[in-house]
This record gives structure tokens, C-alpha cells and sequence, in this order.
């Protein structure tokens, strides 16, 4: 009783749409398998040199793989083995994609037994490990793929949204931002006439996304209240979304708490050039980088065997 799956990267608040909206990503994923033993708990391997823990307890897989043997009344023990291509404190959705894995994972093991509800709410307790808070907005995509919108926590409440046929580019310049800190530095209280506008740029992102409205989401991927405290995290923030917008793409931001940034584009020409402005931006002033060149992933975490 094994099964391997690839649990994609993702993107969350797209811009505006902080802690609501995300969408999962070609690539990175990571690459987990999970076997069942006789021993109760679980057992931890990581395959590559991040140097997670590998107490359950700890480790953001495990605390959901605990969660669902306790929830599930499983007898047995789960063994996961990690190899993880998403780098922790990416903004890509490392912790989500431990986390959505895990539930989707364990999900399969006991013989499908969970919901996706389930799995969202399991998966969510990872990610309050991770980060001190429990918020679903890389975690749906993960497991649903595509865009998600998370209308509610309290009572659960996603709504899937028609994915266009987008190019996605990220950069993760190799400095680590974490969520947890991210998080500290924002605002507690906003202007109403902010919070106006924000509305308006996620109603607007949200109707561009689902009638194809290419114009529209670009007009909407705007955020006043969370980008202009976050950006100062990342070096040359501004550079890289200026000249990208310049080269054709349609817009984009940070992904997720930063450092990685993202950009839509309507195809692969403009979304290669806007990865070659991205990495010459980082390489000019000798910051190692990342680029990833990728589509929409439409259907989650994927199960390979």
C-alpha cells in the first residue's frame, strides 16, 4: 500500500486578492510518497537538503498526516518520504504543497475517504505550523488546481474559478522572506477609501478571470494596501514589475509573502521575455535567482502511482 504524487508550487493573494486567491503552478512541485506500516505514528525521510525536521510534531507534513490517522481512526502508520523542489520561504507554496500533499496523500491511503473539505482543513493545520496562521489560499489550488477563491474560512467556502490559458513566470531571487515575518509588518488597520479600491481590483480580477478578459486582469492586478509595505522586502521590486509590464505581460506581483514575483502573460514569446528581464535584473546585481517559465496547473496535487 504506497502511491507517489507531485504537488505543485502555487502562487497566492494574486495581487490583490490577499489570503483569498491563489493559483497553482506547472512548476516547481515537490515530490512526496507515502506508505502504510504496521507501526502506529509517522515516519519522516526528506530527500533533499533543506534540513527539515523530521519529527512529526514539527514538520508541517507530519502534523497533517497526524491529524488525518487521528481524524480517520486509522490503525496503522503512514511513512512519507519527501523530496522537495519548492524552496521554504520561496512564496511559492513550500509549506502548502507539504501540507496539501500530506492530506491528499493520506486521503488516497485510507481509501479516498476524505472530502475536499476535509482535505482543505486538514492541510490547514500545516500551514498554522508553518506560519502561525490558518489560511487556505495556496493550499486549494494545491489540491484543487487552477484559481481558487476562498470566500470563507469560517465556514469553508471555495469557489473554483474558470483557469484562463496563461503563461505564468516567477523569479525566486535566493533571499529568504519569512511568512511569519511577512505577516508582522502589515498594517493592522487600512483607509476606506484603500479598502474601495482593493475591493473594486479583486471583483475585477475575479470577472476578468472568469470572462477571459485579458484587459480586465491586467487593470486589476493592483494592490494598495498589502504590496507597497511587502515590496521593501525585495530588492528591486519595482525594476522588475516595470520593465516586465513594459515587455507585453499582462501584470502580476509578489507570490504569496514574497521574495518570489510573478507575472501573467497572454503567451510563451512575451512570458520568456519577461523571465530573461527578471533574471538579468537579479544577476545585475549578483543575487542568485531562479526563473520558471510555466503555465496554469489545472488539476492540483497529482497522483503518479
Amino acid at each position: 500500500m504506497s502511491i507517489k504524487i507531485k504537488s505543485p508550487g502555487t502562487v497566492a493573494n494574486l495581487v490583490c486578492g490577499f489570503d483569498i486567491l491563489g493559483l497553482a503552478l506547472k512548476e516547481p512541485y515537490d515530490i512526496m510518497e507515502f506508505e502504510v506500516i504496521d507501526e502506529p505514528g509517522v515516519v519522516i525521510v526528506n530527500k533533499d537538503s533543506f534540513g527539515l525536521p523530521t519529527d512529526p510534531e514539527k514538520n508541517v507534513a507530519g502534523v497533517v498526516l497526524l491529524a488525518a490517522i487521528e481524524k480517520a481512526g486509522f490503525q496503522k502508520g503512514i511513512k512519507v518520504t519527501i523530496e522537495k523542489q519548492i524552496k521554504p520561504g520561496s512564496g511559492l507554496g513550500s509549506s502548502a504543497a507539504s501540507a496539501a500533499g500530506a492530506a491528499v496523500g493520506a486521503a488516497r491511503l485510507m481509501g479516498d475517504i476524505f472530502s475536499t473539505d476535509d482535505m482543505v482543513q486538514l492541510a490547514m493545520i500545516g500551514e498554522k505550523l508553518a506560519t502561525g496562521v490558518k489560511h487556505a489560499d495556496n493550499i486549494t489550488p494545491c489540491i484543487l488546481g487552477g484559481v481558487t477563491l476562498i470566500r470563507s474560512i469560517y465556514p469553508l467556502d471555495i469557489i473554483p474559478i474558470a483557469s484562463p490559458d496563461l503563461y505564468v513566470t516567477v523569479v525566486h531571487p535566493q533571499i529568504e522572506v519569512r511568512t511569519a515575518d511577512a505577516r508582522q509588518i502589515l498594517r493592522k488597520q487600512v483607509y476606506l477609501k484603500d479598502a474601495i479600491k482593493q475591493w473594486g481590483n479583486i471583483a475585477g480580477l475575479v470577472a476578468g478571470l472568469v470572462s477571459n478578459d485579458n484587459a480586465l486582469i491586467s487593470r486589476s492586478l493592483e494592490d494598495v494596501i498589502i504590496e507597497p509595505v511587502r515590496s521593501i522586502l525585495i530588492p528591486n521590486f519595482d525594476d522588475v514589475k516595470t520593465q516586465c509590464k513594459a515587455a507585453g505581460a499582462l501584470g502580476g506581483g509578489i507570490s504569496g509573502s514574497g521574495p518570489s514575483i510573478f507575472m501573467l502573460s497572454e503567451n510563451e514569446s512575451i512570458a520568456t521575455d519577461v523571465g530573461q528581464i527578471m533574471k538579468k535584473i537579479y544577476d545585475d546585481i549578483d543575487i542568485e535567482n531562479n526563473v520558471y517559465v510555466t503555465t496554469i496547473n489545472k488539476t492540483g496535487v497529482e497522483v503518479m502511482h
